[in-house]
């Protein structure tokens, strides 16, 4: 009787306790204005239709919630799964739901919510994702298991990471009575902030969910602008319109840092720039040719970019996988070597350069654009720097019919055999073509499951990439933003693995 009056107790005093904690975070308060650097895309708020880069999880990491994320500490960090375990035999992995969890609407979080949310799911890697998983069994409410038609080392990596928005979960009753268009128009999910209005590509309005299992956010509300001219941003700033302003590069940057009423807070995360060769795999066209590929590479002055865009914060790299990714072979970028590729250009029948074409930076950043379209011209490769939406880009980067120069980057977390998998093999949806050689040992490191072994055919991969000059790499970028006087956090790097404010709880203003 005593140690059943005991246990009581002892229940009683960790709930007096948990109440205790929750009530010290107090109510959430005040408002935190962003301005983002692009216009704010539907799809964005989507995990459907994730592509395989950074952009899209800004949003998602306030409004949904996954079962593995990368959290302070923790790139592997349990969330809306508690834990998982993998079969001896790698052919299932089987995920425990976290209990007691609602969406934004009241609707219970189940394991049905992860089996609909999988086979909705669109976005990067979907193909591969949706050909390997062999079936998705409820086992039942709170756990879930999916099997495998043969191992895969990197099951967990293409799933339940932000590698991909497979598994960052959205509500199937929900869905189902609303249709796809009415959750495009309101969607909800698990996370820390919920939607409460929107003006499709110019702003969103949240509302902070104080039932977030995680944390009580600290801020009731959060504006998030779609902002795509940095020198607006930077005013934003300065005058107290904005709270943070994403991605300040160059003069706005420098100014940011100048100004004692300011600050600029920065993170390396496992990012890459590089010049992409959309028409490589086309024998009619110049860049068929590597040594037009090397020439263009050759003529990018890469440290007097990172100095005018970057403040000098960046690493310079000779390849598009980020150093410190899993698997990763560190690869100097080309020299800058303007007479070289001069010379090159010559050898391959170009001695008077050549037209080509449009140069598409990602928006916004337009002088990363001009800066590569200045130094290509100084060796006689002329082309006209061409602006457009970020939606727009991404779909144009997505087809196979782009042609010119695009300069470009992505943040999206993962491991080399993500990122190669998204970008380099011939069925990768950002390449426009591949080589037999490099599909093949793809293949065979994706079912591979000695880690050593793995490692040597990724890098060897790399190795090839590099002598072919399939990208002209350029650095693994200092992401920059501006953080106005009144917030104490802004949740930049936090976690090294992500590029923006995440987590969205964590951030906090000053007191008054």
């Amino acid at each position: 009787m005593k140690r059943v009056t005991r246990t009581i107790l002892l229940g009683l005093l960790i709930v007096a306790a948990s109440n205790g904690a929750v009530a010290a975070q107090g109510q959430p308060e005040g408002q935190l204005t962003v301005a983002f650097d692009a216009s704010i895309a539907p799809t964005f708020l989507d995990p459907a239709e994730t592509p395989g880069i950074g952009t899209p999880f800004t949003f998602l990491y306030a409004m949904h919630d996954a079962l593995i994320k990368p959290l302070p500490g923790n790139d592997t960090a349990p969330c809306l799964a508690e834990s998982w375990k993998e079969s001896a035999d790698g052919l299932s992995y089987e995920f425990k739901l976290r209990p007691g969890l609602k969406f934004h609407n009241g609707d219970p979080f189940t394991a049905e919510d992860v089996k609909f949310t999988f086979h909705r799911y669109r976005g990067a890697s979907a193909k591969l994702l949706h050909e390997r998983v062999k079936s998705v069994d409820v086992l039942d409410a709170l756990r879930v298991r999916f099997v495998l038609d043969r191992p895969w080392p990197d099951f967990l990596l293409f799933y339940a990471t932000p590698a991909t928005g497979a598994a960052w979960i959205v509500p199937k009753k929900y869905i189902e009575k609303v249709g796809e268009d009415g959750f495009r128009k309101q969607p909800i999910g698990l996370g820390p902030y919920r939607l409460v209005r929107q003006t499709p590509g110019v702003e969103l309005v949240l509302e902070a969910n104080e039932h977030y299992w995680r944390k009580k956010p600290s801020i009731k509300t959060l504006v998030i602008k779609g902002v795509p001219d940095r020198t607006t941003r930077l005013a934003m700033l300065k005058t107290g319109e904005a709270d943070i302003g994403y991605l300040m590069i160059g003069v706005e940057a420098s100014t940011i840092k100048n100004d004692p009423k300011l600050r600029l807070a920065r993170v390396i995360p496992p990012a890459t720039w590089w010049l992409d060769f959309p028409e490589q795999f086309n024998p009619k066209s110049p860049w068929h040719d590597r040594r037009v590929r090397l020439a263009a590479t050759m003529a990018v002055d890469k440290q007097a970019l990172n100095e005018a865009e970057r403040l000098g914060f960046s690493r310079l790299t000779g390849s598009i996988i980020p150093s410190g990714m899993e698997f990763a072979l560190r690869i100097e970028p080309y020299p800058y070597d303007p007479t070289h590729a001069k010379r090159l250009l010559t050898e391959a029948g170009y001695p008077n350069g050549f037209d080509a074409g449009d140069i598409t930076p990602l928006p916004p950043f337009v002088t990363m654009g001009e800066g590569v379209a200045n130094y290509l011209a100084a060796v006689g490769i002329r082309g006209r720097v061409r602006g457009m939406e970020r939606a727009t880009y991404m779909e144009a980067w997505r087809t196979r019919t782009r042609q010119g120069v695009f300069v470009t980057v992505t943040a999206a977390p993962g491991n080399a055999a993500s990122r190669i998998e998204n970008f380099v093999i011939s069925t990768a949806p950002y390449a426009t073509g591949g080589h037999a050689d490099i599909d093949e040992l793809f293949r065979q490191q994706a079912q591979e499951r000695d880690r050593k072994k793995r490692e040597t055919l990724l890098h060897q991969i790399q190795r090839l990439m590099y002598e072919r000059v399939m990208y002209g790499g350029i650095f693994e970028p200092a992401t920059l933003h501006g953080i106005g006087p009144r917030v104490e956090e802004p949740g930049v790097g936090l976690s090294q693995q992500l590029y923006f404010t995440s987590p969205w709880e964590d951030m906090r203003l000053k007191k008054p």
